[in-house]
């Protein structure tokens, strides 16, 4: 190894650590850290609608938790998906899971290409995961992956519902998009009011 990789190489234990005191979420590939950046409004509300929607259904023993949680991907791969759900006990006061049955990824311009890439095939590849599903934010569309069809994407649009079976939650398009300011849902809106009216 050069001096330059010595240098800008952190051991996992190093980043473990430092993710504790950090006021700033980095992701962990293979030796080098990656700052995450703040969400917008949009992302925060589809957070909290899928939060929502997801917990009130969960049955015991299962939990859902937001972006703070870190996954194992690899051996040597830390990412923070957006939600993450799981039914097996963690046990004391673990710092990541690296066994999600679901992970959920909102999309933006500047994300979307790593969540539908490079990140999608480190999810894909653990084996307890059962669901990835992905969020636009800018737009309207929810694309579910599901390793029980080979992983075959199934896209839903406003009005779709669909169920996420690895955890038996229902989802409604439009309670996942409740308050999202997109051109999307303005339409939808504005066309709910006129027929209403």
């Amino acid at each position: 190894m050069s001096l330059a990789q010595s240098l800008s190489y952190l051991s996992i234990e190093h980043y473990l650590q430092g993710e504790t005191v950090s006021e700033i979420k980095h992701e962990y590939v293979e030796g080098q850290v990656y700052a995450m950046a703040g969400a917008s409004i949009n992302h925060n509300r589809i957070s909290r609608n899928l939060l929502t929607a997801i917990a009130a259904q969960l049955p015991d023993p299962c939990e859902v938790l937001t972006s703070d949680l870190l996954v194992k991907t690899h051996a040597n791969r830390f990412r923070y998906p957006d939600l993450v759900a799981f039914c097996e006990q963690q046990q004391g006061n673990q710092q990541f899971l690296d066994n999600p049955l679901l992970i959920i990824e909102i999309l933006s311009k500047s994300t979307r290409q790593q969540d539908k890439g490079v990140k999608r095939t480190e999810y894909l590849a653990l084996p307890s995961l059962q669901e990835y599903m992905l969020v636009e934010q800018d737009f309207v569309e929810v694309e579910v992956l599901r390793r029980n069809q080979g992983w075959k994407s199934e896209n839903y649009y406003l009005g779709d519902s669909f169920k996420l079976e690895s955890i038996n939650v229902e989802l409604s398009v439009v309670d996942i998009y409740r308050k999202v300011d997109n051109i999307d849902m303005l339409e939808y809106w504005a066309a709910l009011q006129l027929h209403q009216s």
